[in-house]
């Protein structure tokens, strides 16, 4: 078992820098999720964890102990790709006992290591096989399986699950966070997926631009959070982020005034200033004297649920989860309301929450 702890963590390739002064810890034992959109830094912070890119300033630790300058292989570390990386000539067994045997194991313990780590991942009936007799799920049981086996202070999963197809990937969530949970080996996982990253995480590392945006909890996050970008980012569908303006009664969005909870001090303090309004779709009640009135233009059924895609008279656009019992027609205007504790409001310049 092993801690992490990146502080001031800088990567610069020439004069263009892609990861800004990044600090973060992750815990023994713990699964820390980081995610972001492509080109926000994600990959290049795991790859600097792993050593596999240097770090232009900060430090990177592992279990306390500065790595640095350290090789890859000398991190104790174990990395699973997005590619898998399996080597195709090689059976399933020797993939997994590969790296073993580069160190020279006793041909016993690899055994015993690699049957336990088939017995896990339900291998166990493959391991004479080759990578291309498997389905892409079983390949990459394969690739953790190699990590496994390597009983690391530390996994680092490099978006694993993006090759695979939708069923797969949640069907594959469940298994890595099982695994997880039976290994207790303290993992850092990078994803562009935020469903996958909710689901999975002991706490989420927002990443933004190079930068990091919030750290925490996942509910934390999707309650709290600390930025329009970690509020827009987090959820599925997406919080609706609106322009608005502070006024006498609450957050007015054109002719719309949302009267607001525990923010009087500033109501009164700054009338007519510029915010962000964010409504979680799923927070938006379907209230026949709600002050919300929207105009369909859009319904997606999903069985369950039915989002709701719609236009205020001033052209806000609006999006809300329904019911999918619920009757709705295309075209009808419909009323929503929204408790007072579920309207967040931004600063409109620095998207920081109010």
């Amino acid at each position: 078992m092993a801690t992490v702890t990146l502080n001031g963590v800088r990567k610069s390739y020439g004069t263009r820098e892609v990861v800004h002064g990044v600090s973060c810890a992750v815990g023994d034992g713990e699964l820390v999720v980081v995610v972001g959109p492509s080109g926000c830094g994600k990959s290049t912070l795991l790859r600097m964890v792993a050593g596999l890119e240097t770090v232009s300033a900060g430090t990177v630790a592992i279990d306390g102990r500065i790595v640095n300058g350290v090789e890859p292989k000398d991190r104790d570390i174990a990395m699973v790709f997005q590619n898998y990386a399996l080597y195709p000539h090689m059976s399933v067994y020797d993939n997994m006992a590969y790296g073993l045997k580069m160190r020279h194991m006793d041909r016993a313990e690899i055994r015993k290591r690699v049957e336990r780590a088939a017995r896990i991942l339900q291998l166990a009936e493959l391991l004479e096989r080759k990578p291309r007799q498997l389905s892409g799920g079983q390949r990459q049981r394969v690739a953790m399986g190699r990590a496994i086996v390597r009983d690391p202070k530390v996994f680092l999963f490099d978006e694993p699950l993006s090759n695979l197809d939708a069923k797969l990937r949640v069907q594959m969530r469940v298994e890595i966070k099982q695994l997880q949970q039976e290994l207790a080996t303290t993992s850092l996982y990078v994803t562009h997926d935020q469903v996958e990253a909710m689901t999975l995480a002991d706490r989420l590392i927002v990443m933004n631009a190079g930068a990091v945006d919030q750290i925490g909890p996942p509910l934390d996050l999707y309650e709290r959070p600390a930025t329009v970008f970690v509020a827009g980012f987090i959820g599925s569908p997406a919080m609706n982020l609106v322009a608005g303006r502070l006024g006498p009664g609450g957050a007015a969005i054109g002719a719309l005034v949302l009267p607001l909870a525990g923010q009087g001090g500033l109501i009164a303090g700054e009338p007519g200033r510029p915010v962000t309004i964010g409504l979680r779709p799923e927070n938006l009640e379907f209230a026949g004297d709600g002050p919300i009135l929207i105009k369909t233009e859009l319904l997606e059924r999903l069985g369950a649920d039915t989002i709701v895609h719609g236009r205020l008279d001033d052209g806000t656009a609006l999006t809300a989860r329904a019911p999918g019992a619920l009757a709705l027609r295309l075209g009808e205007t419909i009323r929503l309301g929204i408790a007072r504790e579920h309207i967040h409001l931004f600063d409109a310049d620095s998207g920081r929450h109010l």
